[in-house]
């Protein structure tokens, strides 16, 4: 059936038809192909800002201030203005059109640090049917002397702070704070939401700590997994290790003590178990079972011992994917060249129940087939991330990994490379429909959905309809109108992208701290 791509056809189509069972919001978003945030108003006057990102329901834009140490949040609003002659469009914008203010309103600026600590601006998650938000603070990183407990190799920061507020009022309900611990605060990789469920990695003592919010605005501890996994475990270890066996020789009465460095963690403990019985479980014959184990987990045992906790994400309420590594990956910018493992952890039987190495064919079409799961920060996810385009929901990203891994030399490396950014990093993609491939396609180098940095193009990036071959619907320029006069110096770009308006803000900026350049498309 020949379908119209005039707008006006389609919403009379949309009055007299009925899509199929399930595709209502898929033909819905169709529309967004006929609205674009096709005008850019450029080097937009607008306050010395941190821009962070939309909520995910496009209630609030959050900002930080220059300095780090205020929460500025701002309501879109959209450009009004009056026109006394009867073709508008043919007319320049008012002049008001080019501040921020006509386009945004500033709800409140609350203070979140104090006492030597700085906003992470790369941190921030949202609660969307709660509308609170969570920030973090902290104050620099050191390497001290290795406390207690600590890992050897990991740095120290005295303070992190995570704020929890309504963003409704601004708020802080609660506040939860870590000292003389290292959280992976940038782009939010120490800590992943689910529902109600926060989970925060401290590397520094390879802890999973588990926090629930609750509706009045509460953080609770529900537990706290690697030392320990069950809620009994250190009472019964306390009394073991006090009184684990008592003896009178000559008259004397003696008491052994456990040392506590001499055990392994109980995470450890279950991860090494889990691996020593799935060896023991691929042969049968005793000789060759144990020439097996010598070779499989024997050989490999300290290194499986110097395994750290990475990074973690919630799978849904009851499982957690850990990814394990070495100190050096753990700390590092870049992890990639680093051996990885991941594990499938129940927490409430407290039991490894997968383990998988990075290079695993077996996870790798698991990934494939089900990347919409990793993805998942819900049981329920909101309307509008349901709809990021993934290569297992999506036949043009699929095509695209398909056709990635047909050009790859060697498909262990391949699985190396497509693994790495697992577990991903929480609420880190735009649910913009202009990233939706089913509807656009762009130059994924240049722009994606991924909440990233990347270097600024002096060339418009192009957004072309998926389904009208080679039609450009709409173009976005970061950066000054005429273009960069200096070529020689570095700049990079991020972009912002509404949820649900035709509106997007595009951020340029050099490594020399000068200003940065603010552009904002929207649909005139």
């Amino acid at each position: 059936m020949f379908r119209s791509n005039n707008v006006t056809a389609r919403l009379f189509e949309r009055q007299i038809s009925t899509p199929a069972p399930g595709t209502s919001v898929h033909c819905a978003r169709r529309f967004y192909e006929n609205i674009v945030p096709s005008h850019t108003i450029y080097d937009i006057e607008c306050p010395d800002l941190l821009f962070r990102k939309f909520t995910d329901d496009g209630q609030y834009l959050i900002t930080f201030s220059r300095n780090h140490q205020d929460l500025i949040v701002y309501r879109p609003t959209w450009l009004s203005f009056s026109c006394e002659v009867e073709d508008c469009y043919a007319h320049d914008l008012p002049n008001k059109a080019n501040k921020f203010e006509s386009f945004f309103t500033q709800l409140y600026s609350v203070t979140l640090a104090s006492s030597g600590e700085l906003i992470c601006k790369d941190f921030f998650l949202y609660i969307e049917g709660k509308q609170f938000g969570i920030f973090a603070t902290s104050t620099t990183q050191i390497h001290d002397a290795s406390a207690v407990g600590a890992i050897q190799g990991v740095p120290s920061i005295e303070k992190i702070t995570f704020h929890l507020l309504s963003l409704e009022d601004g708020v802080i309900l609660d506040e939860r704070v870590f000292r003389n611990d290292y959280v992976n605060l940038a782009h939010s990789m120490g800590v992943f939401l689910y529902d109600d469920l926060l989970a925060i990695v401290s590397l520094r003592y390879q802890r999973i700590h588990i926090l629930q919010i609750r509706d009045s605005g509460n953080l609770v501890d529900v537990r706290a997994i690697g030392k320990f996994c069950h809620e009994d475990d250190e009472l019964f270890l306390n009394y073991s290790a006090q009184v684990s066996t008592n003896y009178v020789e000559n008259g004397l009465q003696h008491t052994e003590h456990i040392p506590e460095t001499s055990l392994l963690s109980g995470l450890k403990q279950r991860l090494l178990s889990f691996i020593f019985r799935g060896i023991w479980n691929e042969e049968d014959d005793p000789n060759l079972r144990m020439q097996c184990l010598k070779k499989k987990f024997y050989f490999h045992f300290q290194d499986y011992v110097d395994l750290i906790i990475w990074k973690v994400q919630f799978l849904d309420r009851h499982h957690l994917l850990i990814k394990f590594g070495s100190v050096d990956g753990g700390v590092a910018r870049n992890a990639d060249n680093h051996p990885a493992f991941f594990a499938v952890y129940n927490m409430e039987s407290a039991e490894i129940i997968a383990f998988y190495q990075n290079s695993a064919e077996e996870l790798y079409s698991l990934f494939e087939l089900f990347c919409d799961h990793f993805h998942s920060s819900s049981k329920s996810s909101s309307l509008y991330t349901n709809f990021i385009s993934t290569h297992s929901n999506n036949i043009h990203a699929l095509e695209q990994l398909r056709g990635n891994k047909n050009k790859a030399s060697s498909f262990p490396q391949f699985v190396k490379k497509v693994l790495v950014n697992l577990p991903f990093n929480c609420q880190s993609q735009s649910p913009s429909p202009y990233f939706d491939q089913s509807l656009f396609r762009y130059d994924e180098k240049l722009i994606s959905a991924t909440d990233r940095h990347r270097q600024s193009a002096d060339h418009p990036i192009k957004f072309i309809s998926r389904r009208q071959q080679n039609i450009l619907k709409f173009k976005i320029k970061p950066g000054p109108e005429a273009g960069s006069s200096d070529c020689r110096t570095k700049k990079i770009c991020s972009f912002l992208f509404h949820p649900i308006l035709p509106l997007a803000i595009s951020i340029q900026q050099t490594l020399f701290l000068q200003p940065a350049v603010v552009n904002i498309h929207f649909r005139r």
